[in-house]
């Protein structure tokens, strides 16, 4: 969801002076834990105000016509509590709210409650944070973890936004098209985790060209990388879910503007293009699996070849050293024999030696298919 079509300003609207649109990734988290955007009257310019205590803004929102409230939480449960309840939610919401897989809806007609998920990639490793959006009739109320920044490019501009809203539009509708946009660049920070997804994915390529790569640490790479991507895929269809029922879901304090609504299912469409590339992916990692599995066979046949190889000369050997043996243990009285006796049981041996080392070697080549090198492949 662009600017360019948004006329009411639904839309990235913070740009760098030379034009360029920033993610949220490049820019700093705020260093105050509490960021508060009120709109005092309706034909008065919206106020942006920072700071640490979410008591600091309560008279201000309740002053205000329409206000959003972004706080980062020690403890989420805890905290993001006490705060709902100052705000004038419902002391349960934040609970009922933890307590869904990843995403969760809570209509309560007065009051409207949702938790999308925060995704985090830092190396191979992917967490998951709950971001909690609590929105009655003149407040959206975030609150997520200190351990995810959300929410910062939107917050740069948010006073802007609310200035671009026509005043005649409904307090319904600005509150729903607040609530879209935080929606929407939450996704879009989720988004650009799977750029770190596909760097690793690259990198894994390069290893996966060598043959002699260890197999166990490829094998492990390869697992976490594609249970990092499984779990990114679980948070978008469960915020699928979640826009899908805030489209369907007729809340009260949802506008019914078809309008409106409209954006929702833009950013419903939106999520499907993601899901399609994050399975997409999925199928490029399930052929890397299938490299790693031929990688694994191949080594496997060469040792097994070295086995045959070495169990093939040694038949022949072992061959080669019985047979006199035996004959030397019959013949041990020839040193009481003549020197023409002595002659005839050493021709004896000598040809019994060869004969059976031929005949080992015969019989061995024609019932095995040996391999001219170790590392070559059984045929």
């Amino acid at each position: 969801m662009e600017a360019s079509n948004d006329k009411n300003g639904n839309g990235k609207l913070a740009q760098c002076q030379n034009g360029s649109i920033p993610t949220e990734g490049e820019l700093p988290p705020p260093t105050q834990s509490v960021i508060c955007v009120s709109l005092p009257q309706l034909s008065a310019r919206p106020v942006k105000t920072m700071g640490n205590a979410p008591e600091e803004f309560l008279a201000t929102v309740q002053k205000s016509t329409l206000s959003w409230v972004n706080y980062a939480a020690e403890d989420l449960e805890k905290d993001g509590t006490r705060v709902a309840q100052m705000y004038g939610f419902s002391e349960s919401m934040i609970a009922t709210l933890l307590k869904g897989y990843y995403a969760s809806f809570e209509d309560r007609e007065v009051e409207l409650g949702i938790m999308v998920p925060a995704v985090r990639v830092r190396g191979a490793e992917l967490k998951v944070f709950p971001l909690l959006i609590l929105v009655k009739r003149n407040l959206i109320l975030s609150i997520h973890s200190k351990e995810v920044s959300r929410i910062v490019l939107f917050s740069r501009y948010a006073d802007t936004y609310l200035r671009k809203l026509p005043d005649v539009m409904p307090q319904e509708d600005k509150l729903t098209m607040m609530l879209v946009r935080i929606l929407d660049e939450n996704n879009t920070r989720n988004f650009e985790q799977l750029r770190e997804i596909e760097e690793r994915a690259d990198e894994m390529s390069e290893i996966l060209i060598d043959p002699n790569s260890p197999r166990i640490t490829i094998g492990r790479q390869i697992y976490e990388m594609k249970h990092s991507l499984i779990t990114y895929l679980n948070t978008l269809w469960r915020t699928l879910d979640v826009v899908n029922s805030l489209r369907y879901g007729d809340a009260e304090v949802v506008t019914d503007n078809p309008k409106v609504l409209a954006k929702v299912g833009l950013l419903a469409d939106e999520l499907n293009r993601q899901i399609e590339l994050s399975e997409h992916m999925s199928e490029v990692l399930a052929s890397g699996l299938e490299v790693l599995q031929s990688l694994y066979n191949n080594q496997l046949q060469i040792l097994n070849n070295r086995m045959s190889l070495t169990m093939t000369w040694l038949t022949i050997l072992g061959t080669a050293v019985l047979v006199p043996n035996t004959l030397a243990t019959i013949f041990g009285y020839v040193f009481g024999l003549s020197w023409d006796l002595i002659i005839w049981s050493l021709g004896v041996i000598t040809f019994a030696s060869v004969g059976a080392t031929v005949l080992a070697y015969w019989w061995v080549k024609r019932r095995v298919n040996l391999p001219s090198r170790a590392d070559e492949l059984e045929r």
